[in-house]
């Protein structure tokens, strides 16, 4: 190792111990409170604290991103109180990413009050996170998530300061559209900002303006206002708290199982959504939502379809971003991934000599015509009765392939999974050209958080039932099949960028690689799935049955393998996918991902070199007989 580099290392680590220590004495903690330093996002748990990993250089502009990230970290844990947010947190996760970031503004608002060095880390780490999600580009009210645009105009109300400049048009969109009671709520956050559970019973308020939340919070917190002034609890009070209990009860689970747990609670929840927004929409009718649950009009709620496809959205990645951020983000997503490419860059050029093997070309030989065997010729020297023998070069069958790779492109996703399902597609897609093989990749997610236009239009209509899917998709081509690999590179870096991953509906992204491979022309088609968990959108599951979406991949995945045109595999992060496909493996570790993926596809291609190999057997055992 050069000077340099040990000066940098050295460096590097200096700033990793004075951070963490820094760390501690805002949190007012010991040692009890543990700071790691690690690829992907910074997160709170518990007494864990979790920073993104610095690089040797340390440039400026990381520093002073890592200082906020370190400094929200240490508000949290000296500002926070984890058992009075968990007894208010909403139970939709739609819900409960709004009602975090709300919380995660007061406590930096609070905190920085008084510190004008850690009020300046904030500020530096927000306006650097605006400007790498875009937010300068985005025209359309629908392009912000929507704990983003909560979160950056509660801190404008709660410290008086305006949001970074990157951020001023689009939130200029979202000012004048979340009405009376919502702006009420703002300030009432604004007024309780030091205390935490005044403040959280106003940002519930904010959800229920804003119809996150429903209608029930608002009654709860006049119940316990009203069971405050009378010094007992009322009835509904006491359910209202029961059925709190059962919500955190829930979230515990999900977060101890969350694959087995998911489909339960995500029906229960859409249960709960359908009963609620009978009762908002103002059903006058005798037992207002429960005459609605007695006629569920099966067959509406059973067919999968899309309340409109006049949103949805097929692109290429490099239409998504500038080519100077694309460049950007494939310098980052090499820089992060250095060390695991030797590794994988090994098992490709295993799979590449496999490839290359099975298309060499070969002899037959004891043949009746062709080129004359002069090996055997001694024979018929020796016996006059001995045939001439006889052979003929045959190249070795290896039928023209196109593989796609699918690749979940949702929030969950976020983090190292993402990171090294873009370096194993890219060299993957590297060694299969050099063999011959076509790669095509492609990705889906949605346009937004909260439904988008699509959810839009379904209100202006009047919030008909069963409307099916209630979200704008975006399925993304990072590579054609046709197009090389030097030119789609620099496309897969797009994967890295954090607004990108949001909500996924697996069953018609699915469908739509599927129909893809079909217009192709080659003999075999191989779909390789890579996803982390089950088709979640919350926007969709809020207004149909809990398992719509489960159902519909269920019945897309049967299709497709039932037909036998397309060969399918998937490859779960984490999730066990054996449970939808036939041909499935489960890794645990994102680290895994790409001996797995170079493994199956040696699998496939063993299996159709054996099957090669034994019609060529048959076709010569007649000549041989």
């Amino acid at each position: 190792m050069s000077s340099t580099a040990k000066d940098q290392l050295s460096r590097q680590e200096e700033f990793k111990r004075a951070t963490a220590g820094v760390l501690r004495a805002l949190a007012h903690a010991g040692p009890e409170v543990q700071v790691a330093f690690q690829p992907g996002p910074a997160g709170v748990a518990g007494k864990r604290v979790r920073l993104p990993l610095p690089t040797r250089a340390l440039p400026p502009g990381e520093i002073a991103r890592l200082r906020g990230a370190a400094d929200a970290a240490a508000l949290r844990l000296r500002h926070h109180d984890e058992a009075l947010h968990a007894a208010r947190t909403p139970q939709r996760r739609e819900a409960r990413e709004v009602f975090d970031a709300l919380e995660q503004v007061r406590v930096e608002t609070v905190g920085a009050r008084h510190m004008a060095g850690v009020a300046a880390n904030l500020r530096a780490r927000l306006a650097e996170e605006c400007e790498a999600e875009g937010y300068d580009r985005m025209t359309r009210k629908d392009q912000l998530p929507l704990p983003a645009a909560l979160a950056l105009l509660a801190r404008e109300r709660l410290s008086g300061e305006p949001a970074p400049a990157a951020a001023h048009r689009v939130l200029d969109l979202w000012r004048d559209t979340l009405g009376a009671e919502a702006e009420a709520a703002l300030d009432e956050m604004a007024r309780h900002q030091d205390d935490q559970e005044r403040y959280a019973r106003a940002a519930r308020k904010l959800l229920a303006a804003l119809d996150l939340a429903e209608a029930e919070v608002e009654a709860e917190a006049e119940d316990q206002e009203e069971g405050e002034e009378g010094g007992e609890s009322s009835p509904q009070q006491d359910q209202s708290a029961e059925g709190e209990s059962r919500a955190q009860d829930s979230e515990q689970m999900l977060g101890a199982q969350p694959e087995a747990m998911q489909g339960e609670a995500a029906e229960d929840e859409a249960q709960e959504g359908e009963e609620e927004g009978a009762a908002a929409d103002g059903d006058e009718r005798p037992g207002g939502p429960q005459q609605r649950r007695e006629a569920p009009q099966a067959d509406d709620s059973t067919l999968y379809r899309a309340y409109t496809r006049q949103f949805d959205e097929e692109i290429a990645a490099d239409e998504l971003c500038d080519p100077e951020e694309l460049a950007r983000l494939r310098q980052q997503l090499d820089q992060q991934l250095s060390h695991l490419q030797g590794v994988v860059s090994k098992l490709a050029n295993r799979l590449q000599r496999r490839l290359l093997a099975q298309q060499q070309r070969a002899w037959e030989f004891d043949l009746e015509e062709g080129l004359l065997d002069v090996s055997r010729l001694a024979r018929v020297v020796a016996n006059p009765l001995h045939s001439l023998s006889y052979k003929r070069e045959r190249e070795a069958e290896f039928r023209d392939t196109v593989v796609t790779l699918l690749i979940d492109n949702s929030g969950s996703m976020r983090g190292r999974p993402i990171t090294v399902a873009a370096m194993c597609s890219d060299i993957l897609a590297r060694t299969l050209e050099r063999c011959g093989v076509k790669v095509e990749i492609l990705g889906f997610t949605t346009r937004a958080w909260k439904g988008g236009q699509s959810r839009e239009k379904w209100v202006q209509d009047g919030k008909p039932r069963n409307p099916g899917r209630l979200n704008d998709l975006r399925h993304v081509i990072y590579k054609a099949a046709d197009a090389p690999w030097r030119r789609a590179r620099k496309n897969l870096g797009l994967m890295l960028r954090e607004g990108l991953l949001k909500e996924n509906i697996d069953g018609e992204a699915l469908e739509w690689a599927y129909k893809r491979l079909l217009l192709r022309p080659e003999h075999r088609r191989i779909l390789m799935v890579i996803s982390d968990g089950a088709p979640v959108d919350d926007s969709t599951l809020s207004v149909n049955p809990g398992n719509y979406l489960e159902r519909h991949l269920r019945k897309v995945i049967h299709d497709i393998e039932s037909r036998g045109l397309v060969e399918l595999i998937a490859i779960g992060i984490g999730h066990d996918v054996t449970r939808y496909y036939r041909r499935a493996v489960t890794i645990v570790d994102a680290e895994e991902l790409g001996g797995t993926m170079m493994k199956k596809l040696a699998e496939l291609f063993d299996e159709d070199a054996a099957e090669a190999w034994h019609r060529a057997a048959a076709e010569r055992a007649p000549l041989l007989a």
